[in-house]
């Protein structure tokens, strides 16, 4: 059985990217090389609210491609994958090509 986490509030599901440890041709590359702390937005809470009572929407949508802190979020396994959840303010941007 599948399980599928639906996040709260304004809380944002991300599945980090993990890039490439070698090239098509295999030539290994350094660690340090591509090392940007990103991943893609698997699902989104509706979002928090504030003291009035309105919803503050969240910033991003599932699919976009954003950039992560160094450190924080939680880590959730879900069957074979792993994922983390982070508040939609942890979250440094999105990332565009």
């Amino acid at each position: 059985m599948a399980k599928r986490l639906l996040p709260t509030l304004n809380r944002v599901l991300i599945e980090k990217i993990v890039p490439p440890s070698k090239t098509s041709g295999g030539i290994l590359l350094p660690e340090k090389l591509n090392k940007l702390n990103s991943g893609k937005v698997v699902a989104v809470g509706p979002g928090a609210r504030d003291r009035d009572g309105k919803l503050i929407p969240v910033s991003v949508k599932e699919g976009d491609t954003v950039l992560l802190p160094e450190y924080g979020g939680a880590t959730v396994n879900l069957g074979e994958k792993e994922y983390h959840l982070y508040r939609d303010d942890d979250i440094l941007g999105t990332l565009h090509d």
